[in-house]
């Protein structure tokens, strides 16, 4: 599993499972919204059986969120995950994932993150919480340093800001959790869950193409 298969879809849905027996249901609505791929969070006694429900279906891409320590990247591998997702950047977590060959995008905020990050070798990082940092504006200062690296945001996205995002040529997806509120899920309103889904999706390929634009503004070195 590559970075750009988990990608691909632009959006990677950031799932809080409080109840294990939740998870097919959601994945079920993920699936039929379009949108195969999802970040189970680590914040709760759930996520690891969540995981693994949802992974055993075959159909979808399924990795774990707020992974801080390299305990938590072996209980993730273990249930199935296929990715690993860090909200800051430990370098422990980065160097376990490199070393067994699993994909990962550790979190970064600062240019002190980024050159963290590249010197791991890392050519794509999450930019965490990304509304609260600036949004848009920040992650266009950062690209000029680091003009190798590109940039999946995740925090206070919303269906009304994905595409300033998304229209960025460093940003080949965003992470957020809009189209699958803890709330319907909770409550297995996976027909609502569905629809949101495809509402995000069809927010998608309204917009312009993905990654590879030559936008002059994103590409210019900073200091």
């Amino acid at each position: 599993m590559d970075l750009p298969a988990i990608t691909a879809h632009r959006i990677i849905p950031v799932v809080v499972l409080d109840r294990a027996d939740r998870a097919d249901g959601l994945a079920r609505a993920l699936v039929a919204g379009g949108l195969p791929v999802a970040e189970v969070t680590f914040r709760t006694d759930a996520a690891a059986e969540s995981i693994a429900a949802m992974a055993a279906r075959g159909d979808l891409l399924v990795g774990a969120g707020t992974v801080l320590a390299v305990e938590q990247v072996h209980r993730a591998l273990a249930a199935g995950a296929s990715f690993i997702v860090s909200p800051g950047y430990s370098q422990a977590v980065v160097d376990e994932c490199l070393g067994l060959g699993v994909p990962v995008l550790p979190g970064v905020a600062t240019a002190t993150d980024m050159t963290a990050a590249v010197t791991s070798g890392l050519s794509t990082v999450k930019f965490f919480p990304a509304a609260a940092l600036g949004g848009p504006a920040t992650i266009r200062a950062l690209s000029g340093p680091f003009p190798g690296v590109r940039f999946v945001p995740t925090g206070g996205i919303a269906a009304d800001t994905v595409g300033q995002y998304l229209a960025l040529d460093r940003v080949p997806a965003v992470g957020g959790s809009w189209m699958v509120p803890t709330g319907l899920v909770d409550a297995g309103e996976f027909d609502r869950v569905t629809g949101l889904v495809a509402e995000a999706v069809d927010t998608v390929r309204a917009l312009r193409p993905g990654p590879g634009r030559n936008d002059p503004s994103e590409t210019k070195r900073g200091e």
